[in-house]
């Protein structure tokens, strides 16, 4: 099936005026063709983004009721909670339970610490070590 339609592509891109909408869509399908086959090689992606999108969804509607984040720092504060927050729901976590011992937790390493120490404190490494077994799943887990 992928063979069939990069032949096709390869037809209609001789043929279709590149600013038109068909040019357009053969063109971003010719060069991204990797990316879009990356998924038959890796099977735990998917095929398509709507989880992002359902994700980004959210921050958008937000971003217009509020107007502005205030500045540059109060701006790269609310992408870093909103991609803990994400992770959190994504991972099914409750995000305030994680903050809680999450935020406290990454002081106790110390001035320096090292990548590893930080890691653990990342939602999915922070859930698999609440787990007593990580092999077996998690009965309370969606």
């Amino acid at each position: 099936m992928w063979d069939d339609l990069s032949k096709w592509l390869a037809e209609q891109k001789s043929g279709a005026l590149p600013k038109s909408t068909l040019g357009t869509a053969v063109g971003h399908a010719s060069n991204n063709w990797v990316a879009l086959k990356r998924y038959l090689d890796q099977g735990f992606l998917a095929l398509d983004n709507n989880l992002s999108e359902r994700t980004l969804r959210a921050i958008a509607l937000g971003r217009n009721n509020w107007g502005l984040i205030g500045s540059g720092a109060g701006g790269q504060t609310a992408a870093v909670l909103y991609s803990i927050v994400g992770t959190c729901n994504h991972v099914g976590i409750d995000p305030f339970a994680y903050l809680r011992e999450a935020l406290p937790g990454l002081f106790t390493p110390g001035e320096e610490p090292t990548a590893e120490q930080l890691s653990d404190w990342l939602p999915d490494r922070w859930l698999l070590n609440r787990r007593p077994d990580p092999t077996v799943p998690d009965a309370t887990a969606p």
